[in-house]
């Protein structure tokens, strides 16, 4: 059984990737450049974002976070918006979520110029990667898709089952292991909370993602021999043993399932930290205006 370890793999490729930035600098380039938008005070989003700053920094990028209060209107932050999509400095940017429940998410996704939406969310970044286009990926499925890769995980052929249809997660991801090329070629079954026999189905798996937000969902039961799985989900649950009387989990029970698979992510450690590295990545894109010319 082989850890897919995040955490160092996203090391690897921030050094990758700062080589690259030293590599510019010392001919004279453009230094890349991502804004962070955030808006009210979200602990987790804070967290998300201050590690998004600091792999900027970790690299060489310029950073700028603009942070809005929660009273913000929708009307206001759409200004924002404009202003960092004709902004020549900034080649990408994000708009960290969840926003208030007064903002309408889709009107703040769609405004933002696909050129520069580095979180791949925007419906143009979306429908090129399901045509097979060049695009933005999502940051999180860019992430597991990088780890497949370097870490040698065999795809073609393979079955596949993504547990989860989020638009963020579930969905791209099925799209992305189903298309041609290095790291896909497999066939894929979305399944979710209507899904029945959803047992059966995902023992049935050469290759597990899960994304389904329930902790430790995925049992040792429900998992084949030699199956490589894939844990998105980051859960808090009550810990009386530990020192703060919690601990994070994934969406998989990691210490049964582990000892029946060929490779599994941990969590904390695995598909997180490459999630981050995935919005560095897309950002050099953006800069070298790979996508998008």
């Amino acid at each position: 059984m082989t850890i897919i370890d995040g955490k160092k793999l996203s090391e690897i490729i921030k050094s990758e990737i700062a080589e690259q930035v030293n590599e510019i600098k010392s001919k004279g380039g453009k230094i890349p450049h991502l804004a962070a938008v955030l808006v009210g005070d979200d602990p987790a989003s804070q967290v998300y974002v201050r590690n998004k700053v600091k792999s900027c920094e970790d690299v060489g990028f310029k950073s700028t976070l603009l942070r809005k209060d929660a009273t913000t209107t929708e009307a206001e932050l759409l200004e924002v918006v404009a202003g960092l999509n004709n902004d020549p400095d900034v080649d990408g940017f994000i708009v960290q979520l969840p926003l208030p429940k007064h903002i309408n998410e889709d009107h703040i996704t769609l405004a933002i110029d696909p050129k520069k939406d580095v979180d791949g969310f925007h419906p143009v970044n979306f429908g090129r990667m399901a045509l097979g286009l060049p695009s933005y990926l999502p940051a999180t499925p860019f992430g597991i898709m990088t780890m497949l890769e370097r870490y040698g995980v065999e795809t073609a052929g393979k079955t596949a089952v993504v547990i989860g249809r989020s638009n963020i997660v579930g969905t791209p991801m099925a799209i992305l292991l189903s298309r041609k090329g290095k790291v896909g070629d497999c066939t894929v079954t979305l399944v979710h909370s209507r899904t029945r026999n959803m047992a059966d189905i995902v023992r049935g798996a050469d290759i597990i993602v899960a994304a389904i937000g329930k902790p430790e969902f995925v049992t040792a039961d429900m998992v084949k021999d030699g199956a490589v799985v894939i844990d998105v989900g980051i859960n808090r649950i009550d810990d009386p043993s530990h020192p703060k009387g919690s601990r994070l989990v994934g969406d998989v029970a990691y210490d049964e399932v582990a000892p029946k698979c060929s490779f599994i992510t941990p969590v904390p450690g695995g598909v997180g930290p490459m999630t981050v590295m995935s919005l560095i990545m897309n950002t050099l894109k953006a800069s070298r205006k790979e996508i998008y010319g």
